[in-house]
């Protein structure tokens, strides 16, 4: 971290006010870069996905539990994990509390996965969550949006993540996608993001942007390199003995 330049209050406050211009102006672009997104093109989802949940089988209908609009968070826990990824869970911990939130505008968030359901469930209650979590195992699902490959693709290298822009490397990647049930019961899918994409919805990574050090994830083998699940950090050097119960 460079030294930083030590000012009065007054010198400080003249120069936050030059970046809250620019804050403002990177408000703006993104307000319209959500109108943009509201006025993408939809496709309706003719193919007939089955999940596995706590009460059985659902279609991705069910899924909606009532409401018009559904968002799925592609979960990476491959069927023979046995545990969920340590970054999905980083993002995990950030909407777990705001489901009813979400709720109240219509919208209903579930995370979906190809691991068998209880893997996920054992691994839910392990991570004290409570939203729904539903396995994708007996379906194309995690393909058909892209964040599931197959092994000749993983090989290849083929560009088969985030819109054929680039390969991951492992069977499952991470994604976010949109649904949208009309009064008629027809579903359409209206938005999908990946990679990048996802940050903005990772809270703890936009507190850390307000930080002097930030994300602080120079040098490390790869970004989120630092990420454990949350039972898994260790105490930080220093810390009293009183604060470690």
């Amino acid at each position: 971290m460079q030294p930083h330049k030590i000012v009065s209050r007054r010198e400080w406050i003249a120069a936050r006010k030059a970046h809250l211009a620019h804050e403002k102006e990177y408000t703006r672009v993104r307000d319209r870069l959500s109108a943009e997104r509201r006025d993408l093109p939809w496709v309706k989802v003719d193919k007939n996905y089955v999940f596995e949940g706590p009460d059985g089988q659902q279609t991705l209908a069910d899924l909606f539990a009532g409401r018009s609009q559904l968002v799925v968070q592609h979960f990476m826990f491959a069927p023979d994990w046995n545990e969920g990824c340590k970054s999905c869970s980083f993002w995990a911990d950030g909407f777990e509390r705001m489901i009813p939130h979400l709720a109240a505008r219509d919208t209903t968030l579930v995370a979906v996965s190809r691991a068998p359901l209880p893997k996920l469930l054992a691994f839910r209650a392990r991570m004290g969550w409570t939203f729904d979590w539903l396995s994708s195992a007996a379906s194309d699902f995690n393909y058909d949006y892209g964040v599931s490959f197959t092994k000749d693709e993983i090989e290849r290298g083929a560009k088969a993540y985030n819109f054929g822009t680039s390969g991951f490397g492992i069977e499952d990647a991470p994604g976010i996608s949109v649904f949208y049930r009309d009064a008629a019961g027809d579903v359409f899918h209206t938005y999908s993001c990946f990679a990048r994409g996802l940050d903005m919805m990772n809270a703890a990574y936009h507190y850390l942007d307000l930080t002097p050090l930030g994300r602080h994830e120079e040098g490390l083998p790869y970004p989120m390199d630092w990420v454990r699940l949350r039972d898994q950090y260790q105490p930080a050097a220093g810390t009293a003995a009183c604060c470690r119960t």
